[in-house]
């Protein structure tokens, strides 16, 4: 296709944080915004051109959206496939487009689609009983990870399994739905990487990231990570691997296990920009918002190399309360998400700390 000229209008499914910046970018671009989100007066609705509120399946207005805009992306990977039949059907084009949404959003298709690429994961197997979780567990052995198939993040969703009379209690903690059984990774730290691939099948990477998590969600992530160049080309084959075996277009994330031995497992994919890489916003020319956004509406890639080190850390909940003194730390960057409620655990905004590199 050719690329999508200035003053086209870019739709985008989701109104939270990650579809406002994704707003932001597209708008410097000069693009016109049109979100769609049930929540009236949503972060990404309030600094683009106008929302549609309504739910992610209603067919009316998904269908006024596909026929107002030139093109639709997401800010999440949960998007029924018959939704993106009917923006389809009104006219837009729609990226990342079905494979990779259909893939990401089963973790047992993930996973056997990674390996099928040759991106190395954790052994796992299909739980759709107790019986099947019981034969799972002796085969993989323990102790092991149980996840439901579909949805679930920042450790929603998942139960970890210690001993065997812990079976039944995990798989009634998930809510007995389809799951997949994970064996335990041994890794020294987790890794993420930071990868786009345009409509011209090019590709770009952003170096990696190191991340820490409490209490499941993300808290920070250092980049540019300190790695060998067998572990950076590593990371690198993988992502390529991903990108092109999806037929992808757009930003992906891969989580990595780094096993220390030189070996790295892929944990799994999201076929969105992510929060591991909100370091690219000051720590590169290029940051993966408008990156997507070049990608999706068929302009070049731009450039992935990194200029400054970054540490970005999450603000959860009330955390977001200290915004005055993080806006005097003279090497701090303050993205505010403009939620106007700090629940518990809640992301609000993040900081990245810049040093040189």
């Amino acid at each position: 296709m050719a690329p999508l000229p200035p003053g086209s209008t870019l739709g985008i499914l989701g109104g939270g944080q990650l579809g406002r910046m994704l707003s932001q970018a597209a708008s410097r671009l000069g693009f016109d915004v049109v979100i769609l989100d049930p929540e009236e007066n949503s972060p990404a609705g309030r600094v683009s051109r106008g929302q549609i509120v309504a739910a992610y399946d209603d067919p009316t207005a998904l269908n006024v959206m596909g026929r107002v805009c030139d093109l639709v992306t997401f800010e999440f990977e949960n998007v029924p496939a018959a939704s993106i039949e009917v923006l389809a059907g009104g006219g837009a084009l729609v990226a990342p487009g079905p494979t990779a949404l259909s893939t990401a959003q089963d973790r047992v298709a993930e996973k056997t689609f990674l390996n099928v690429v040759g991106a190395t994961t954790v052994a796992f197997a299909a739980v759709d009983s107790l019986a099947d979780l019981t034969a799972a567990v002796t085969r993989l052995g323990l102790p092991a990870l149980l996840k439901t198939r579909r949805d679930g993040y920042d450790g929603k969703g998942q139960a970890w399994i210690r001993t065997a009379k812990q079976a039944a209690a995990a798989w009634k903690a998930i809510g007995e739905v389809p799951a997949i059984l994970e064996a335990r990774a041994d890794f020294t730290r987790e890794l993420s990487i930071i990868a786009a691939r345009g409509r011209d099948g090019s590709i770009a990477v952003y170096p990696l990231g190191q991340n820490h998590h409490a209490d499941g969600v993300l808290a920070t992530t250092l980049a540019p990570a300190a790695v060998d160049a067998g572990t950076d080309a590593r990371a690198r084959a993988i992502a390529t691997a991903v990108l092109d075996g999806l037929d992808y277009v757009g930003v992906i994330r891969i989580e990595l296990f780094d096993l220390g031995s030189g070996e790295l497992l892929v944990n799994e994919i999201a076929p969105r920009v992510h929060n591991t890489g909100h370091w690219t916003q000051d720590g590169c020319v290029c940051d993966q918002f408008e990156q997507h956004i070049r990608a999706v509406a068929g302009w070049p890639l731009g450039p992935t190399t990194a200029h400054a080190r970054v540490e970005m850390t999450n603000l959860l909940g009330e955390a977001v309360n200290a915004w005055p003194a993080l806006a005097a730390e003279p090497d701090a960057r303050l993205h505010l998400y403009g939620k106007a409620e700090a629940r518990p655990g809640r992301k609000m905004a993040h900081v990245n700390r810049v040093k040189p590199l």
